[in-house]
């Protein structure tokens, strides 16, 4: 049996300071420089769990993070050739974008509002006393850095009203706010990637709203119990939620994973899952 993890990274594995915890562990091993500034980080015994994980089966980085973005981030252990970007709108193979993926996505957003219509809706729906000016990523999709205390409570109910029309998707993920094509998902690219590596099992993490398409996708999923899944009580009947809050939690995302490799282990019947 082939099995693929394939995980989100920010508050799901990898985590700023800031989300690390109160007070953050004492334990914590940079993962992500920026400008000379150690800004990302996983515990030490996530570490050493994602190394061993890496090492019997790939782990797929599937992020909302530009390429550029990603390129910073080392995660410890077996790199994966392939990763997924933006939003699931590029897939990288040994770092570089795939050029036949590039051109499906092309197509699939081609039938929605245009990238820069939702500029201008996040432009004039947040106030530079608040937020930052709207920033394009890939090419492909908008997002504000903000401070969350000052958001107006109308911005995000706003923001949907015009989006689910428009064909986009509106995502609150900590101090970041983003507006996404509909069609540009996670789970797509994940599936495509399965698909080259053979994969029969597709396990998934993740935190966000935008997660959600690629946890329904997978045979089992996983999330924890901070971010915007759990905050709306969104469920499904082969995901599960941990209680789980911080850096702490990725360690509990990856105990997860290895939990669910060991049930593989034992299903009878070559590629059996009946354990589950």
């Amino acid at each position: 049996m082939s099995v693929l993890v394939a995980s989100d990274l920010d508050r799901t594995l990898i985590y700023s300071a800031a989300a690390a915890g109160t007070p953050p562990p004492a334990d914590l091993v940079t993962v992500e420089l920026y400008e000379g500034r150690a800004i990302s980080f996983v515990t030490a015994t996530a570490a050493a769990l994602l190394a061993e994980l890496s090492a019997r089966v790939p782990v797929v980085p599937v992020t909302t993070r530009t390429p550029a973005q990603l390129a910073r981030v080392r995660l410890p252990g077996t790199p994966s050739s392939y990763a997924v970007a933006a939003n699931g709108g590029v897939l990288l193979v040994d770092g570089e974008p795939d050029a036949g993926w590039t051109a499906q996505v092309a197509v699939a957003v081609g039938a929605v509002a245009p990238l820069a219509e939702a500029v201008a809706v996040l432009t004039a729906a947040t106030d530079p006393a608040w937020a930052t000016e709207p920033r394009i990523a890939a090419d492909l999709f908008v997002y504000t850095v903000l401070d969350r205390a000052a958001l107006p409570a109308g911005v995000v109910p706003g923001l949907l009203a015009w989006a689910g029309p428009a064909g986009w998707s509106v995502s609150l993920q900590g101090r970041k706010l983003y507006l996404v094509p509909m069609p540009l998902t996670k789970s797509a690219a994940t599936a495509e990637v399965a698909r080259r590596l053979g994969a029969d099992v597709v396990l998934a993490a993740g935190d966000s709203l935008l997660d959600v398409d690629l946890l329904a996708a997978a045979d089992r999923g996983v999330h924890p119990g901070h971010g915007e899944i759990a905050a709306s009580g969104w469920t499904a009947p082969h995901v599960d939620a941990l209680p789980t809050t911080g850096a702490v939690a990725g360690e509990e995302v990856l105990r997860w994973f290895t939990a669910r490799l060991a049930e593989l282990a034992v299903a009878p019947g070559a590629g059996g899952v009946s354990a589950w």
